[in-house]
């Protein structure tokens, strides 16, 4: 099935690649994501980026994505033509078609959808240039081939000529799209929750995956303190949508102290989270690159959660008398409670009685109603942020609804009523980790595989221009030479003097072709038979190795047991660097055969039918 690609007009490409952070207003049954860092604000744009789902009109906490680097397209026809005539001796015209197939899939890589599909897509380009890597692009020159990319945030271009940097620029794109996935999710609901932790925990995966295989990036979104910061972003986003589900599940079990607690601990983890977020974006050389807004959305939501810790814990407090506290509860509270020498702070970790449990309550209460005005503060002094009227209505709400409790909560003044509470520890039971790209979920097929095994066909590998061996025997007489191996079948041996020798048969030749058929690709067995059925007029056709180290038989091994079977030989990529070398033996290794020596007669018939050498 034909698969569809969408191109965007480039206005349309900007509303939503220069998306940076968004905000979500859920409306009845739509849900609006607005740009927060985009510099275009045409009214027609915003229509371009409204999502249909069905949601409430409950505001919720805005989520960051990050915006898709863009690059220029790319002509491979002619590079790629002149390198199969010079290095591969083939007619490079013969490969038009897998190089515009190449070129299409570039092409839609460029403008992905916002969805698994247009992930699957990345991820196939992806494993494409595997093979394109190995095929085109040799160590030791340039194609004259230049991949030039464009920094998400800033536009500045970048231009390589290594295809690491492309590999680079598609997975960073992944991140990007995953971000964007995460980002639109209902996060009203349950299921949307659980498929925006999914996709954040996809997207860090994505970049600390950046981080460990590619180094010395050109553009800043590359940078391994860009990188760091961004694997943090999405694993503390992940974790926010984590608390958000634990406050969807409690909602019909608000008075539960043990519930409460738990609330109380998630949200300080999160706090804790954003904590250190705030301190990799605040830093050099991230602060002057990232939008401020960025900045001041981690810091903002920093003190929000702390609020919220202290909001639930005094609701778990204040919500069960002290004789229907379980022991389970009251050790919960003492290690929900940090102990600290601070003079200026309640001594109470664990309520001894009523009066004690009514004041650690109140006093959560009220500090929780400081930090909630400390965030709104922090809000209104970011620009950005001020307009976005979902991540304001969050705020409000829930100063709000701790202004509440605390006002039902009031008693008569007590001096103790100065003192903070104690700090709230974090602590969570979900245990986060990331997910790597499984490049193997999006097999792709060697464009190029005409060309040869790419173990051993492959740019960075040199051999003699191809020659042809015609060899015409009489008789008994045999042609005097053994192989071995498969795809490619390797000449094992050529006797001395025989008219493999006169022919110019060497030991070490791939043979690349029986008669009229190409037999890059062929197996041991395939090649035999072909072979013997060549009669007394065989024809071949050799290409001698220059680089004879990959042909190297295993230690140990029988000789003329080589096999060539390896992962890269199957023509299917997982993504993944094939195992060291272009030879691998098999665990069943193969005798060489020598189908035209002469044997003695009462052994011919056996030696043939098992490939066994008799010298």
């Amino acid at each position: 099935m034909s698969q569809k690609y969408v191109c965007l007009t480039s206005e349309a490409r900007n509303a939503w690649e220069i998306l940076t952070k968004v905000e979500t207003v859920y409306t009845c049954n739509k849900l609006h994501v607005t740009p927060l860092f985009s510099n275009n604000n045409n009214d027609e744009d915003d229509k371009e980026i409204i999502v249909d789902v069905c949601c409430s009109t409950e505001p919720v906490m805005p989520m960051i994505p990050l915006g898709l680097k863009e690059t220029k397209e790319i002509d491979f026809r002619e590079p790629f033509k002149d390198f199969i005539l010079e290095h591969y001796s083939e007619d490079g015209s013969q490969y038009e078609d897998p190089i515009a197939e190449f070129m299409d899939t570039r092409q839609a890589m460029r403008t992905p959808l916002r969805d698994s599909s247009g992930v699957g897509l990345l991820f196939q380009y992806y494993n494409q240039l595997y093979f394109v890597e190995r095929r085109f692009f040799p160590p030791d020159r340039s194609l004259g081939i230049y991949f030039e990319w464009y920094d998400s945030l800033t536009g500045v271009p970048s231009c390589q000529r290594t295809v690491a940097f492309e590999k680079a620029c598609v997975l960073f794109n992944m991140g990007a799209v995953y971000t964007q996935i995460g980002t639109k999710q209902d996060r009203l609901a349950s299921k949307g929750l659980d498929s925006a932790v999914d996709s954040f925990l996809r997207a860090s995966g994505t970049f600390r995956y950046i981080l460990e295989n590619f180094t010395n990036a050109p553009s800043m979104d590359l940078g391994p303190e860009m990188l760091d910061m961004l694997v943090q972003l999405m694993l503390a986003q992940a974790r926010e949508c984590l608390f958000e589900k634990l406050e969807l599940q409690s909602r019909d079990r608000k008075q539960d102290v043990d519930v409460c607690l738990d609330l109380a601990q998630e949200a300080a983890q999160v706090s804790e989270v954003y904590g250190k977020v705030h301190t990799l974006i605040s830093c050099q050389p991230v602060k002057d690159y990232v939008p401020y807004s960025w900045v001041c959305l981690a810091q903002v939501k920093r003190e929000h959660y702390t609020a919220l810790s202290h909001y639930h814990t005094a609701l778990g407090v204040m919500g069960a008398r002290m004789g229907d506290m379980s022991a389970q509860t009251r050790d919960t509270l003492q290690f929900l409670h940090a102990e600290d020498e601070n003079k200026t702070r309640l001594e109470i970790r664990v309520p001894q009685d009523d009066d004690e449990r009514k004041l650690l309550g109140r006093a959560h209460l009220r500090e929780s109603l400081l930090l909630h005005e400390e965030s709104q503060r922090l809000h209104r002094m970011c620009r950005e942020l001020r307009g976005k009227a979902a991540l304001s209505g969050v705020l409000k709400k829930c100063h709000t609804r701790a202004l509440d409790a605390y006002t039902a909560a009031e008693e008569e003044d007590d001096f103790r009523e100065v003192l903070d509470p104690p700090r709230i520890l974090p602590s969570t039971k979900f245990q986060l980790s990331l997910t790597p790209p499984d490049f193997s979920q999006y097999r792709v097929e060697d464009l190029f595989r005409a060309l040869g095994p790419v173990a051993i066909f492959s740019a960075k590998h040199h051999w003699t221009a191809p020659r042809s061996i015609q060899l015409q025997r009489l008789g008994g007489e045999g042609f005097g030479f053994s192989v071995r191996g498969d795809a490619p079948v390797i000449v094992a041996g050529v006797d001395q003097g025989s008219l493999a020798d006169f022919g110019g048969m060497k030991e070490g030749d791939f043979i690349v072709a029986i008669g009229d058929k190409d037999v890059k690709w062929f197996p041991h067995e395939d090649v035999v038979k072909l072979i013997k059925l060549a009669g007394d007029s065989l024809s071949l056709k050799l290409v001698t190795p220059m680089d004879k180290n990959y042909l190297k038989q295993p230690k140990g091994g029988p000789k003329g047991s080589v096999s060539t079977s390896s992962s890269s030989s199957s023509g299917v990529s997982s993504g993944q660097p094939s195992p060291a070398g272009s030879m691998a033996a098999h665990s069943h290794k193969k005798l060489t055969w020598n189908p035209f020596r002469k044997t003695s007669a009462h052994g011919k018939d056996s030696v043939l039918d098992h490939n066994v050498i008799l010298r």
